[in-house]
């Protein structure tokens, strides 16, 4: 039995999420690609997110937007504030988020590619 499709949520331009689609087609993992600014439905997506993995897990802050951000901001981003921050910004969320169908999986590293066997 194969294992179901996945769908990766992320930026055309983002080096991780290029990494993340190479090294599961390379693992023969079907995946579908779907930009979070241009075709994403965050408004439904994100409260899943983070109902699924918290916020702490989803907001990146490592990117541009964050470091943008005041410090009233960033409290707000991570607080109750949340989705409607990531909303806002796409960028401000951590990629790629990898929806197995089953779970949610978000960033790439170790874990994640253990995680989805890639």
């Amino acid at each position: 039995m194969s294992d179901p499709p996945l769908t990766l949520y992320g930026l055309k331009n983002c080096d991780t999420c290029k990494k993340a689609l190479g090294a599961l087609s390379a693992a023969g993992r079907e995946v579908a690609f779907v930009d979070i600014r241009a075709e994403a439905d965050l408004r439904s997506l994100v409260p899943a997110w983070i109902k699924a993995v918290g916020t702490e897990k989803l907001v990146n802050r490592r990117s541009t937007t964050w470091r943008g951000l005041t410090t009233a901001d960033q409290v707000a981003a991570l607080g109750d504030s949340a989705a409607a921050f990531l909303i806002d910004h796409p960028t401000l969320i951590k990629r790629p988020v990898i929806d197995t169908g089953a779970s949610i999986v978000v960033g790439w590293d170790k874990g994640a590619q253990q995680a989805l066997q890639a």
